[in-house]
């Protein structure tokens, strides 16, 4: 009976730790030259593909009615709370990345191939952006 409680303590405990291994949730990201916190990312999973979204803009500068006048095709001049920067990545096959997919860079229009790869414990996740060999990556902020 003692052996069956703690199995069921230690999975009530545990399991958000697992949960959190996955890209799916709300993120900080930064600013590359200052650090800064620039705005917060919401990804969801949509039938085992993920997609996301600009929720939050978070730069002290940033004006709440920015729109992404360096974007192309539907998102031209789209409002950047709401814009849509992440499509299309999955779950690769025995790995805890996801990738496929495509992200924005809204300040500069560009979109690039995508893959992300949550880090310790799902706190924190890789998210690189390459166009052939070339790319870099950035590291976002898991928010609570």
């Amino acid at each position: 009976m003692r052996q069956a409680l703690a199995a069921i303590l230690f999975a009530a405990i545990a399991a958000p730790v697992w949960a959190q291994a996955t890209p799916v949730g709300l993120w900080r990201s930064m600013d590359d030259k200052t650090g800064e916190a620039k705005s917060e990312i919401r990804i969801q999973d949509a039938g085992g593909v993920l997609e996301g979204r600009i929720e939050k803009l978070l730069r002290k500068d940033a004006d709440p009615a920015a729109k992404c006048v360096e974007c192309k095709d539907e998102l031209k001049d789209q409002p950047m709370v709401g814009l849509p920067i992440i499509r299309g990545a999955r779950k690769a096959e025995g790995k805890d990345v996801w990738e496929g997919g495509k992200i924005l860079d809204p300040e500069s229009g560009k979109l690039y191939t995508l893959r992300l790869t949550p880090v310790e414990g799902g706190q924190k996740l890789e998210v690189r952006g390459s166009i052939g060999p070339f790319g870099r990556t950035q590291t976002w902020q898991r928010v609570q």
